[in-house]
């Protein structure tokens, strides 16, 4: 007799085209390794693939000497029965710092218009006010505005906490939730606990994102499953595993085999995981790919700190001379943390509490020093934390000032006019302002490479690295 149960469909979002090669070799893959497989991609059925933001904006740019939004059309173009996905730091874009409603308007508008369908829009410090533009951006221009909190452990991260936040992601208008755990910290079982406080406090689909750097992923993705989680993240073998998300081979056969149901042509995903098999072997030989980010750091459960937040903090300690400071370093982390609001450990609050935490230890006497950023975050120009910060630690990092409490993007002008005017003589498409606004001298050092380009110029002689373009 045929069995007539009806299989609970899980979605899978592929990711190597985004985050997997972002995680694994610094987000270089260049556009041409991409194109000769956007046609078997295109027949597999996957619930969306990743193509565009994060770092793959600035690495283009910067680095690959490509025109990232050309890079998108071209991925519009090879993958047209796909949904596109982007990544997008909210009222941040695709930078470091806020930028103004304007600017995140229209690259919103841009982004769509050039082939984006879901924009997965996050915010350090899971402050919803900074997404509300990006949110509102998205829903006017038909794209599907999918909210990422950024998952991190502490005592206000409570279950209730998650379950408020998302009643409140719904009440926002967004289409969908995604737990972001980009350090790999969560475990199956809270998984489990995690989207069920989810479905609790929303009618929202939900997808999970996670990274293998502690071992956990697969395991992580089957129980939140179990929970009901209705998309996984996942990355086509060859760049899977370590830093980088579960192989999407891997998880669709489990998940087929164990009552649920993808919807992925598991040949054609076969037929990726071959093509781009070539492609590793070159970044393995070439040094691009270090195996050291292909196994398990256990230092990521032992000290709750994602893997790049750890290097960063042995490389500013290395050049200090202080090694052996590295376990006092890490001691300090959850104080600085707690101090500073509990904000969850991602770009750039990653960046700020690690730095103070290497800086009170070097010093001899906390908050001796503080960075620029470590300020800003005091003065609430990053947007609120989930708890209020030590006002003793506050007022001695920045004395005598009153932190703000509204939103941060509330106290900017609005900054496109002054941008296309600063970049007149490099336009040409309505996009390289925005290209400007995110990184104006890196962007300008593309503008004279691509005219440098146009006009035949020999650009083997030139000094590709440092931008050194005849203008």
């Amino acid at each position: 007799m045929a069995d007539t149960t009806v299989k609970k469909k899980v979605g899978i979002t592929e990711t190597i085209l985004r985050d997997a090669h972002q995680s694994l070799i610094a987000t270089r893959m260049p556009i041409e390794e991409m194109l000769p497989i956007l046609d078997t991609m295109d027949q597999i059925g996957y619930n969306s693939v990743e193509c565009w933001g994060g770092a793959t904006f600035d690495s283009c740019l910067r680095f690959l000497k490509e025109d990232p939004w050309e890079r998108l059309r071209k991925i519009r173009k090879g993958l047209p029965h796909q949904r596109l996905q982007m990544l997008f730091r909210g009222q941040n874009i695709l930078g470091y710092s806020h930028y103004a409603d304007d600017v995140v308007e229209y690259f919103v508008q841009k982004s769509i218009a050039n082939g984006i369908d879901v924009i997965r829009i996050f915010d350090c410090l899971n402050d919803l006010r900074n997404l509300e533009t990006c949110v509102k951006s998205t829903k006017k221009e038909n794209g599907h505005a999918q909210i990422a909190l950024s998952y991190t452990l502490g005592d206000a991260y409570t279950l209730e906490y998650w379950e408020n936040v998302a009643r409140r992601i719904e009440e926002m208008g967004a289409d969908s939730i995604c737990i972001k755990d980009m350090a790999g910290l969560l475990l199956p079982g809270a998984a489990y606990d995690l989207v069920t406080a989810l479905k609790k406090g929303s009618s929202l689909p939900i997808q999970l994102h996670t990274h293998y750097t502690s071992g956990m992923a697969s395991m992580t993705y089957l129980k939140a499953v179990e929970a009901g989680v209705d998309v996984i993240d996942c990355a086509a073998s060859p760049l899977s595993m370590g830093t980088s998300q579960p192989a999407t081979e891997v998880m669709a056969k489990a998940l087929d085999s164990s009552g649920y149901e993808t919807g992925l042509d598991l040949e054609k995903l076969i037929e990726v995981g071959k093509y781009f098999e070539p492609y590793r072997e070159e970044c393995l030989k070439s040094g691009l790919l270090n195996p050291k980010v292909m196994g398990v750091n256990i230092n990521t459960l032992r000290y709750q700190v994602p893997g790049g937040m750890l290097s960063n903090m042995i490389k500013q300690l290395g050049e200090q001379g202080k090694e052996d400071k590295l376990t006092e370093v890490l001691e300090e982390v959850p104080r600085v943390r707690k101090d500073l609001g509990e904000p969850p450990l991602v770009t750039p609050s990653s960046q700020i509490v690690g730095t103070q935490a290497v800086m009170n230890v070097l010093m001899g006497e906390r908050y001796k020093v503080s960075t620029g950023q470590t300020k800003d975050l005091c003065r609430g120009m990053y947007g609120q934390t989930v708890k209020p910060m030590n006002p003793e630690v506050v007022a001695k990092i920045i004395p005598g000032e009153t932190p703000i409490t509204d939103r941060p993007a509330d106290h900017l002008e609005p900054q496109l006019p002054k941008y296309r005017e600063e970049c007149a003589q490099y336009i040409q498409q309505d996009e390289d302002v925005l290209s400007y606004a995110l990184f104006p001298q890196v962007a300008t050092d593309f503008f004279k490479y691509r005219k440098a380009q146009q006009e035949g110029v020999d650009l083997s002689k030139a000094d590709k690295e440092n931008g050194a373009y005849p203008v």
